[in-house]
């Protein structure tokens, strides 16, 4: 079996940090996610957007780490909004109740 990939692109502005994200998080790759969203948040923008327009699958894990993040972000007096969530992934988020826990923005 493959070992699934996230690749992670960082686009710096002065008011926020947008990561593109591809692939999929997942229990494999949530470790890196994390790792750049925490980087980001010892000096936090006004504001931290998750591209999910690449994302191919999110598992219980990866939807965890993102609430995770978003509480930290908050506590960082930061925003962090995920932008073009998929149908797939937002369907995930109404199921689990987890829509309501992030921020989902329609426009990046």
């Amino acid at each position: 079996m493959e070992r699934p990939e996230l690749t992670i692109t960082v686009e710096r502005a002065p008011d926020e940090v947008v990561l593109h994200l591809a692939g999929e998080i997942d229990v494999l790759t949530v470790t890196n996610l994390s790792a750049l969203v925490n980087e980001t948040l010892a000096d936090p923008p006004p504001r931290i957007v998750l591209d999910m327009a690449g994302i191919t699958f999110c598992d219980s894990q990866g939807l965890g780490t993102l609430v995770v993040l978003s509480r930290k972000a908050q506590h960082a007096r930061t925003v962090l909004a995920l932008t073009n969530v998929g149908d797939f992934l937002m369907r995930v988020l109404d199921i689990t109740g987890l829509r309501s826990a992030l921020m989902i923005s329609s426009v990046s």
